[in-house]
């Protein structure tokens, strides 16, 4: 979920999905990562741009 303290504008992030599975992503703000249950991958956010590369992706946990 956003807000407006997002450091990434909230129309992108209801445009993007994850670029293996398709499947729309939700918005970590503490870890400035957006998260793709389905791939159980976390793209991380560096200075308000989403890197959604998958070599760029940690593995999460359930």
């Amino acid at each position: 979920m956003t807000d407006d303290k997002s450091p990434i504008d909230p129309k992108l992030l209801e445009i993007l999905v994850c670029p293996i599975t398709k499947d729309t992503l939700e918005y970590d703000r503490d870890h400035q990562e957006l998260i793709s249950k389905k791939a159980g991958l976390a793209y991380p956010i560096r200075d308000g741009i989403p890197i959604m590369l998958p070599d760029e992706a940690r593995a999460i946990d359930d």
